[in-house]
């Protein structure tokens, strides 16, 4: 649709494919929450209930890329301050003037990811949480990994200013103040 758009208007929109968000604000909800509030709330109860494990699903082999959502925002504006020859470069080849086709989908993604178990001892260290993580391998993994090509984002200089641990504090912040 943005390549028709770009063709009829001779107008530059570009798509965003972001990776997972999160941020304080973030579903919280018990049973339908993403992964990180989803291991947030469960440290959070079981550090409160003094219990000695908590149980996280699956292997925790599973790789996922995390992005802030402050970083998101500061991505979707970053490419408009490009200059035109560097914006032009991320929108990419119309195959129906070039012949060539380079999508107009441009990744935004951090470039890193981490296993669900790192993901589980970060968000342990963030809750302050001090008992032990086991992994109920009789609950489904999932896709293996979901990392994200971002070197045309990251070419003309993008990086993420949220450091995963950073943001996952803040959250964590966030989930017990809000708490009702």
């Amino acid at each position: 649709m943005c390549w028709c758009y770009n063709r009829q208007y001779g107008i530059r929109y570009l798509a965003a494919m972001p990776s997972n968000l999160y941020d304080p604000g973030d579903n919280h909800h018990p049973e339908n929450s993403h992964v990180i509030m989803a291991l947030i709330r469960k440290f959070q109860a079981t550090k409160v209930g003094d219990a000695p494990a908590v149980s996280v699903w699956g292997t925790g082999t599973l790789r996922r890329e995390f992005k802030y959502s402050n970083d998101m925002a500061d991505v979707c504006i970053h490419p408009m301050n490009l200059a035109d020859a560097t914006f032009n470069i991320l929108i990419g080849s119309d195959e129906a003037a070039s012949g060539i086709f380079i999508p107009l989908v441009v990744n935004i993604g951090v470039g890193t990811d981490i296993t669900i178990k790192e993901l589980a001892e970060t968000v342990k260290g963030a809750v302050g949480y001090t008992g032990h993580i086991e992994f109920d391998t009789n609950q489904p993994d999932g896709t293996p990994c979901k990392l994200m090509d971002a070197s045309r984002l990251h070419a003309p200089g993008w990086q993420a200013k949220i450091r995963l641990k950073d943001g996952l504090v803040q959250s964590y912040d966030a989930c017990r103040i809000a708490k009702p």
